[in-house]
């Protein structure tokens, strides 16, 4: 790989990213509701008290007082141009600033708290899925007349079809609910206060087997399909052919000619899924109530608060630009037949 066209490559990184952060920016402007005028009637509303914009005259003026002082101190006072320009220039310096519905927690903070859970067991599950479902893939294309895979292999198939959140729903009634072999929700048991103890991880390890299973058991079968696709296309290349004729063992054959130039595309689905691991782990950590950065972004979307989401899809948009970047750069490790350089 040349250093112009990795310069180039970084280029269109930071291009990307900053195309993406401004979508970021603009998309929860396209709304006609006020964060802070919600956040402060739902704060009245549940405190029984008459400081609403439907109140009497002083209750009224003393609301709009709020309304516009909290405004001015999250900058929402400002020209929309000012407000992208402060929200770029604290972007690039990871000063992602306050929470509107819980100030005054700082919105990288929470994402820090909660990023961990979701990498955990969003990230670790995925990447047992792909290590599985590719074997599996693999071996049903070179081990075809194996009876245990003819047996297992449509089962697991099949469950890729499933949505994450159903199987969730099934392992809940299932396993938690009927047989009460796993917890219900909660990232740990109610009433604990989180610590660096064996105590506390062996909890956090129970309550995580469900979720982590209901993704491994769906995207078992995407890798599984995808990998048996690319195995057939491999198996009629003439190398393979000509690899066999020179009498190498199968294991060889198997792992070095088939399996390898099998993966790349693998390997490329793999780095965006790992981008994406809070976008697909939303709907399994709702449903878990688990205490993940996908259920901090619903949690934000719902509430309209604009900076934890403005974070939040910042690093999401971060992730998927790097592992684009990533993957440009072992390309060529990873299959020598790729080049980056001019003929």
């Amino acid at each position: 790989m040349t250093l112009s066209y990795l310069a180039k490559r970084i280029g269109v990184f930071l291009l990307v990213v900053w195309l993406a952060a401004s979508f970021n920016f603009v998309l929860p402007h396209l709304g006609t509701v006020n964060p802070i005028r919600q956040k402060m009637t739902r704060t009245a509303a549940f405190g029984n008290t008459n400081m609403t914009a439907k109140g009497s005259g002083t209750d009224r003026s003393y609301f709009e007082q709020s309304v516009a002082s909290w405004e001015k101190k999250f900058g929402l006072d400002q020209p929309l141009w000012k407000q992208y320009i402060r929200y770029l220039g604290d972007t690039a310096r990871f000063d992602l600033g306050f929470s509107i519905v819980n100030f005054p927690a700082k919105v990288m903070t929470m994402t820090m708290q909660a990023m961990p859970w979701t990498l955990v067991v969003v990230g670790m599950a995925t990447i047992f899925a792909f290590a599985l479902g590719t074997m599996l893939g693999a071996l049903m294309v070179w081990r075809s007349d194996s009876a245990l895979l003819r047996f297992i292999g449509p089962p697991i198939l099949a469950l890729s079809a499933i949505p994450y959140y159903l199987l969730g729903l099934g392992l809940i009634f299932l396993l938690a609910f009927t047989l009460g072999w796993f917890p219900i929700s909660g990232g740990y048991d109610y009433g604990t206060i989180p610590d660096v103890s064996l105590g506390f991880f062996a909890q956090a390890a129970r309550h995580a087997v469900l979720p982590a299973l209901s993704i491994v058991l769906a995207q078992i079968g995407f890798w599984g399909l995808h990998m048996r696709g690319m195995m057939v296309t491999v198996q009629g290349e003439d190398y393979m052919y000509l690899a066999e004729a020179k009498g190498l063992k199968p294991a060889r054959l198997f792992l070095k000619y088939a399996v390898r130039n099998s993966i790349l595309p693998q390997a490329t689905n793999l780095a965006l899924t790992m981008g994406l691991i809070i976008t697909q782990g939303v709907l399994v950590e709702v449903v878990f109530s688990y205490p993940g950065v996908g259920t901090l972004l619903f949690s934000a979307i719902r509430n309209l608060d604009y900076f934890v989401i403005y974070g939040i899809v910042f690093f999401i948009i971060l992730s998927v630009a790097f592992a684009t970047l990533i993957i440009d750069i072992l390309y060529p490790i990873l299959d020598p037949r790729i080049t980056y350089q001019q003929a």
